[in-house]
């Protein structure tokens, strides 16, 4: 019987997994590996793994003895190597389609959050300090752009849902055109025109080479002053040392729920910036539905590649 490693999780259980992989006649073993080693020592001899967090590098990749697909737990896939798998000739899918909602929601909620001032007005008035208009000057939503960097799946949602409160939405995706995007009554802009336009910038992207720290000083110092800025997609899209020094210089607001580095570590910069940024520990996705429909989605794609089956998100 060919084994199956879920490499690691952080669920409660993982009892579906285990009902859907051993009826497709596979052995399903867990372990909770956090290094390159005890990945190896458990899974050498799998013909797929299933992965939330465990380094799946070059160098395990290599002693993977009979590894025909790796399926990753979520959206990233920071934490595999695809170019060492590709060469290997192992297909690598992840579960991009689970949280769409939840991310959406936890995004759009940042943004009003921060265009409302709620954090800064809470505050203040705790200390006592009660006054009828917010601590900066706040443009109704109506006369608002809210934009979103990338237009796939969730940022297409976050534009929906902005939509009942009367933004202008507008949108820059090198890879969807203008009439797409018509189509959902958003206006296209290259990437110029919304930062230096956008009220709200949302980012939705995949982290790559080109996109790592794409928001940076330099585009930080061009946003309008009073801009916000939200992160629900992946940390490093950020240089948030150079986000920090705008926050303190009180020129922009952000509202993230990603960073390079997880756990935050608490003598980050950004620890020590006011109430015009709202800091969220990785929760976007989360609900009581979608770590249940991840688990199924994610077993339900390994026995699909492993059983000749067509698969729904493959990436290599």
């Amino acid at each position: 019987m060919e084994k199956v490693l879920i490499t690691d999780y952080g669920f409660k259980n993982v009892d579906q997994e285990e009902k859907i992989i051993t009826a497709a006649g596979f052995l399903l073993q867990t372990a909770q590996c956090k290094t390159e080693e005890e990945v190896l020592k458990h899974g050498r001899d799998a013909v797929a793994l299933l992965v939330q967090w465990a380094p799946v590098t070059a160098a395990v990749i290599d002693g993977l003895e009979n590894c025909r697909l790796i399926v990753r737990y979520g959206i990233g896939i920071d934490n595999l190597d695809l170019e060492a798998a590709k060469k290997k000739g192992i297909v690598v899918c992840n579960v991009p389609d689970y949280c769409i909602a939840e991310v959406a929601d936890h995004a759009l909620a940042l943004a009003l959050a921060l265009a409302r001032q709620l954090a800064t007005t809470d505050s203040r008035t705790r200390k006592g300090e009660w006054k009828i208009v917010p601590p900066q000057p706040a443009l109704p939503f109506y006369e608002m752009n809210f934009a979103t960097i990338g237009f796939g799946r969730i940022a297409t949602e976050v534009l929906r849902r902005a939509e009942p409160f009367g933004f202008r939405r507008m949108a820059y995706d090198p890879y969807v055109t203008a009439a797409q995007m018509a189509a959902q009554g958003v206006d296209y802009a290259d990437f110029e025109t919304v930062i230096r336009e956008a009220d709200i910038i949302s980012l939705h992207l995949p982290l790559t080479a080109h996109t790592h720290h794409i928001i940076h000083a330099g585009v930080l110092n061009v946003m309008k002053k009073g801009a916000i800025l939200i992160n629900t997609s992946r940390g490093g899209l950020i240089d948030t040392e150079a986000l920090a020094v705008k926050l303190n210089e009180g020129t922009v607001a952000a509202g993230l729920d990603v960073f390079e580095k997880e756990p935050l570590p608490t003598d980050h910069p950004l620890m020590r910036c006011g109430g015009n940024v709202i800091l969220t520990s990785h929760t976007a996705w989360y609900s009581e539905r979608s770590v249940p429909t991840l688990q199924r989605m994610a077993a339900e794609e390994l026995v699909r590649g492993l059983t000749a089956g067509r698969l729904n998100n493959r990436i290599i």
